[in-house]
This record gives C-alpha cells, sequence and structure tokens, in this order.
C-alpha cells in the first residue's frame, strides 16, 4: 500500500512536469468532454422522442395480429406506404387478456390508412353554394332574403368570370394560343354575358352544370389533400393520450360519426395560401430571421404579390368594393384596382410586416374564407378498400386538435383522427347493417349466394340460373365479412341514402366495439417496466391461443424507429472512432515520453527498483493523467450541458420539433454518458501505456546511464 501511494504521489508530481505530459492530458480532457456531451445529447433526444411517439400515437406498446405480412409501422413502412396489417377480428378477447396485465393503464384500438380528398376549388365552392340556394328555393319558395342572397352568389360568380378573362388576357403575351384556348375563351364571353344571366332565373340547373364543366375548370386552385387518419375509438384515445387538446370546435361526441383535423394539417394544407405564407414569415421573424436575408422568406413575399387571385376570386363585387377602400386607407392610395392594391400591400420588408401582418387579419380576413373546409362541414373521403375498389364516407368535421409541445411538428402534425366506424367502412368491412341492406336488396332482386368454387358451373353450366348471383369465399364465415366488388354492386342502390344520412349516422359501443381492429396502442402505468409488460402482454394472449404480437414504441414507429436507431449507431461508431485516435496518439505520446526518461528509469533501476516497479510506476502516472484530465472533461462536458439545459437548443424546422419534443430541446446530463466516457477514457489510457511501459522495463541500469537524455 505505502508503494502504491508513492507512485500515486510521483505521479502527481510529474502531472505538470513535461510539457508531453500536458499533450497527453489534453487529449484526454477532449476524450472525455466529447463521449459525455455528445452522450448526454443523444440521451436527452431519445428520451424527447419517446416521449412525442409515446405521447401522441403509439402509445408504450403496439399490439397486432400475429398472422400479418408485415410488422407495424405507425409512421409508414421502408417504401412509405400504408403496412398490411391481418385484422384482429375478435378484439374484445384480446383487449380483456391485454388488461389483464396488471401495470396495463389503457388498451385503445385503431387503424392507420390514408387517403386522397378533393377539396374543390374557389369556383367549385362558390357554385356549390349558389346551387344550395337555387334548391332552397325550389323546397321553400322564393322569399326576399333568399332572393338577396341568391344575387349576391350570382355577382360574385360574374366577378369571378371577370377574374379569369383578365388572366386569360394576360397569357397572350406569354404563351400561344390554341383552339382549345379559344373555345375556353368564348366560354368566359358567354358566361359574362347578360343573355347567360337572363336565362340562368329560366333554367339554373342548366346554366349551373355549364358554369361546373366549362367554367370551373379553368381555375386550377383545387388542392388533392393527402390526409394520413387514425380510426380510432375517440374516447379510449382522448383518454389515453393527455397531450392532446381540442383546439377549434369539439371532441367528436360519443357513438358519432366524425372527424378531427390535426391543426397542423389543417394550417398547412386547408388555409389560405396568402395568408399561411403570412404566418410561417412571423413565425421566422419571431425565431431570428430577417426577410433581408432569408431567401424562402423573400420568396413567400414574391409568392403573395403575384398571387392575389386566390383573393380575389373569393371576393363578390361588395366585398371587392369594401377591400379596395380598407386597402387603400391602409396603404395610404387612391389606386382603385384590387389587383394593384393587392400588389403593394404584400410588399413587405422588417419594417413594414407587423402592421401589414396585422391589418390582413383586421381587414382582409373577415371578408374571406380563410380555410377550405370549416368546422361544421361535411368532408367527404374516398379510399380504396382491401378488395381494391372504391369506398367513400362523408364525415362531419367536428373541429381541430394538437398534441402539446408538438403544435408545429410535421410528423405528429400528419395524423388526424376519424371514428372506428368510418374507418372500418373505408377499410372495405360490411358491419351487420350493410349486411341487412344487403340481404334486403338480394331478397328484393331474387339474387341467390354460391360458392365461389362453384360460380362458374352455377353461371355458365347447364341449368344456370338466370337470378342474380353473389359469389361467396367458402372461408368467409359470418365474423370474418369483407366487402368485395359483388357486395358493393348489390349495395350501389343504396350508396345515396347511406352517403345522405353518413354524417349524421349514430351507433352503440356495442356495435364499435364489435368489429375489426387493424392494431392497438397500450399505455402503461410504469413504462420504465416495458420490457417485463411486454413478456406478461405475450404470456396472456398466448395462454388464451390468440395470436398476437407486441412491439414497443420503437419498434413500432417504422422508419422513424430506424432514424433513432442510426443515431444511436452513429454515437457508436463515433466514439469507437475516438476510441482507437486516442489510443493510437496516447500509445505515440506515451512512448514518446517514456523515451525522454531513459535516464530517470535507470537511476531508478539502479537503486534498486525492480522491472515491476518501474512498469507500475508507468501505468500509474497515467492513470493519474486519465483521473485528472478525465475528470476534468466530465465536469466540462457536465458544465456544457447544463448551460444548453438552461438556454435549451432551438428547433430550426418542424422535423426537430418531434424530436426535440417541443419548440426546444433542454438537454440533462446523463449519468450513464458521465460513467461510461470516464471510464472508457481511463480504459484507453491504461491500455496505451501497456507497450511504453514494457520498452520502459527492459531498460537497463547500464545502458540509461550511458545515454545522453
Amino acid at each position: 500500500m505505502d508503494k502504491l501511494r508513492v507512485l500515486f504521489e510521483i505521479g502527481l508530481r510529474n502531472l505538470f512536469a513535461r510539457m508531453m505530459n500536458v499533450v497527453i492530458g489534453g487529449i484526454i480532457l477532449v476524450g472525455t468532454l466529447m463521449v459525455v456531451a455528445g452522450g448526454s445529447l443523444v440521451s436527452s433526444v431519445d428520451e424527447s422522442v419517446s416521449k412525442s411517439l409515446r405521447g401522441s400515437v403509439t402509445g408504450d406498446l403496439q399490439i397486432y395480429n400475429g398472422k400479418s405480412k408485415e410488422d407495424v409501422a405507425v409512421f409508414g413502412s421502408n417504401t412509405g406506404g400504408d403496412v398490411d396489417l391481418t385484422p384482429m377480428l375478435s378484439f374484445p378477447k384480446v383487449e380483456a387478456a391485454v388488461r389483464s396485465v396488471p401495470n396495463v393503464k389503457d388498451v385503445v384500438p385503431m387503424g392507420i390508412a390514408s387517403a386522397l380528398v378533393n377539396s374543390g376549388n374557389t369556383v367549385d365552392l362558390t357554385l356549390e353554394e349558389l346551387r344550395g340556394l337555387v334548391k332552397r328555393e325550389e323546397e321553400e319558395g322564393r322569399t326576399p332574403e333568399l332572393d338577396a342572397q341568391r344575387e349576391s352568389m350570382k355577382s360574385h360568380v360574374q366577378q369571378i368570370v371577370s377574374v379569369i378573362q383578365d388572366d386569360r388576357k394576360n397569357l397572350d403575351a406569354l404563351i400561344k394560343r390554341t383552339a382549345e384556348d379559344r373555345e375556353a375563351d368564348k366560354d368566359l364571353v358567354h358566361a359574362g354575358s347578360n343573355d347567360f344571366w337572363k336565362n340562368f332565373e329560366k333554367d339554373p340547373d342548366a346554366s349551373l352544370e355549364f358554369l361546373e364543366n366549362r367554367v370551373a375548370p379553368q381555375v386550377a386552385d383545387a388542392d388533392m389533400l393527402p390526409l394520413r387518419y387514425v380510426g380510432t375509438d375517440t374516447v379510449k384515445f382522448q383518454r389515453a393520450f393527455d397531450r392532446m387538446t381540442i383546439v377549434d370546435g369539439t371532441s367528436i361526441p360519443v357513438g358519432h360519426r366524425g372527424f378531427l383535423f390535426n391543426k397542423y394539417t389543417y394550417e398547412e394544407m386547408l388555409k389560405l395560401r396568402s395568408a399561411r405564407r403570412l404566418d410561417k414569415i412571423k413565425d421566422a421573424l419571431a425565431n431570428g430571421s430577417t426577410l433581408a436575408q432569408d431567401a424562402t422568406l423573400q420568396r413567400y413575399v414574391k409568392e403573395n404579390r403575384n398571387q392575389p387571385r386566390e383573393i380575389q376570386l373569393q371576393l363578390d363585387p361588395l366585398k371587392t368594393k369594401t377591400a379596395v377602400a380598407r386597402l387603400q386607407k391602409d396603404l395610404g392610395s387612391t389606386e382603385t384596382n384590387l389587383a394593384a392594391l393587392l400588389n403593394a400591400f404584400f410588399d413587405t420588408n422588417d419594417q413594414n410586416f407587423s402592421t401589414r401582418y396585422d391589418a390582413f387579419y383586421r381587414d382582409l380576413a373577415p371578408l374571406l374564407q380563410l380555410y377550405r373546409l370549416r368546422v361544421g362541414d361535411v368532408l367527404t373521403i374516398k379510399a380504396f378498400t382491401k378488395s381494391g375498389y372504391q369506398q367513400s364516407v362523408n364525415v362531419k368535421i367536428y373541429g381541430t386538435f394538437l398534441f402539446k409541445g408538438l403544435e408545429k411538428s410535421s410528423l405528429a402534425g400528419a395524423f388526424n383522427i376519424m371514428d372506428l366506424m368510418s374507418f372500418r367502412s373505408l377499410y372495405g368491412y360490411l358491419t351487420s347493417e350493410k349486411m341487412q341492406e344487403i340481404s334486403a336488396i338480394q331478397k328484393e332482386a331474387g339474387a341467390k349466394s354460391v360458392d365461389r368454387a362453384h360460380a362458374e358451373d352455377e353461371l355458365f353450366g347447364e341449368g344456370a340460373s338466370t337470378s342474380p348471383t353473389v359469389t361467396r369465399s367458402q372461408s368467409a364465415s359470418t365474423s370474418e365479412l369483407k366487402d368485395d366488388a359483388s357486395a358493393s354492386a348489390l349495395a350501389g342502390t343504396g350508396k345515396a341514402a347511406r352517403r345522405k344520412r353518413a354524417s349524421t349516422e349514430t351507433f352503440t359501443q356495442e356495435q364499435l366495439d364489435d368489429g375489426i381492429v387493424l392494431n392497438a396502442a397500450v399505455t402503461l402505468h410504469d413504462p420504465t417496466k416495458l420490457d417485463v409488460t411486454l413478456k406478461a402482454i405475450d404470456a396472456a394472449t398466448s395462454a388464451q391461443k390468440l395470436e398476437i404480437k407486441t412491439a414497443t414504441w420503437l419498434q413500432a414507429s417504422g422508419r422513424l424507429g430506424q432514424f433513432v436507431y442510426l443515431i444511436k449507431l452513429v454515437l457508436f461508431v463515433a466514439v469507437l472512432i475516438i476510441f482507437i485516435v486516442l489510443m493510437v496518439v496516447m500509445n505515440n505520446a506515451v512512448v514518446m515520453a517514456t523515451l525522454q526518461r531513459i535516464r530517470e528509469i535507470g537511476t531508478v533501476r539502479a537503486i534498486g527498483g525492480g522491472r515491476g516497479f518501474v512498469v507500475m510506476m508507468i501505468l500509474v502516472e497515467s492513470i493519474v493523467l486519465g483521473l485528472v484530465f478525465g475528470g476534468v472533461g466530465a465536469l466540462l462536458g457536465m458544465g456544457l450541458i447544463t448551460v444548453l439545459h438552461a438556454v435549451g437548443i432551438r428547433a430550426t424546422s418542424d422535423q426537430l420539433f418531434f424530436f426535440f419534443g417541443g419548440p426546444r430541446l433542454f438537454p440533462a446530463v446523463g449519468w450513464g454518458s458521465v460513467f461510461t466516457g470516464f471510464f472508457i477514457v481511463l480504459f484507453v489510457t491504461t491500455l496505451s501505456t501497456l507497450y511504453p511501459a514494457w520498452l520502459a522495463m527492459r531498460v537497463s541500469p547500464l545502458r540509461a546511464m550511458q545515454s545522453d537524455d
């Protein structure tokens, strides 16, 4: 023990005795700092991603049918599409088995899919409103109030035709006119003529059809919205994911069909483009950007200036007059042309942007429909079922929501919410109600069902029936019914009626529970016991002979989870590189330091120090270097993370919002990274000293005394 104490005293004395020791210590310090700080940052990001995923869609665990061709991937498969999951047909049994595990807090049934929704262009929406007024007059009779609304709408359509005509005139200088263009010009002239609007009173339906087919297609501002939605029991979803907050409107009422837009999707895809660009500029300026230096913000300004048509098309003559007056006041201008005023108004810079932004929402926004779809509207969603044909549902938009802390995340913002019954309809699942309806149609038409295996004989063989025939797979049972093309054809006569009542259709909790579920999110009381709970769920479902797979939140996140794995792999490789470089550099440095100490080593040997003592002396000195400089490096790394925790690291993109769990990442010191980094560097230091210590051990006293160094 005394010998070891002496060696440590020698090591401390020699700590700064030679410049080479300082160089070696600096290498140790930097290496430790990088490992500690880097490890803590990655651990913090990992924890933030975990909270983002578990608090929004995936839950702590995901369960799905073990017969599925693919594994569950909430954020999409590697191909970017929806994963092919086999439905769980007896979900109540699965839920009961999972809930029997003590740590399970909630089980949320769901299915995730995508669809394209056409919101229509500005002319389509205006003509639809005008057609509604015409229909009301036919049903209720003409009244002064309806007449006034009708005249206002007619003036609006005429204004739209005038704007389109002006746009087409501007095209003359840019493109060569074709016969098709000249025909379109004739349609516009006809739509803007007095004769057309006189005939409108005689035959509104024919006039509206002309406008819809010949004029509306000339306005290319229709939006095909790619919607990704989660079909779920909305009550359970809100209870399990407490980060979910309703922003506009209300939650979907219990037992009703409905749709909730994610606020991010609603703003990004449905808001008036000019208004959305203004919002983005405001957010960027608030985060320190400037219009003078940011090319993206300059592009937004240019687009707002050059694209006033979307605003013009929304304004009828009366609103146009109001807008002109307000813009003249805001700009101090006498200009009367709305397009010119809008161009000047949107010519913003760092000095006037705040004033113009406030003026837009104060003066222009009340005259405009800021969103293509509004809370209370009925949304028609069309998607291809698993059988390959197209299905549609009408759902009422009850409101918008967001996940707290993830308001500006495009990843979390991609998920909208739909009731589970509507999801099943789009997926292609025959509910008991649909089965009764199809049975009634079959009975009325005199159709009979045959097995698919005998369909050819029934249809084309001798004595083939002349009655309509519906084919069914022999393997299909009442509990496993799925829509196919023949069922859809039979149900076709009832589609219009179903669509009409779809948005107000109600259902019971029993109907909601008794149906297919593609996957389910499982939340836990204690997330730290995730692995133990996963094994317990597997055991519980196996005991009930339920073929169910279980995935952790990271496994279930799909491509996003792979990205997290990639980050960890990069950190591991970085640490390995640091390990190798540190070992090589330190080995060379210690060899050089040892060679410079040959006289000292010889003297130690001459006064009785054995080879073992020399080896221990070199090793202990290196360990002391590692302890001192490694400790300082670890403290500096901890200090850096502490400072970053105090100020936060700002998310500079919407993707980082998700990975940071909010607008800023507040990294915490990872004690695992501190100890790992410290001991890795200490191990590398000791390992790098073995060869120099072996060299020192072989130095004889005679050779050392003869050395000039």
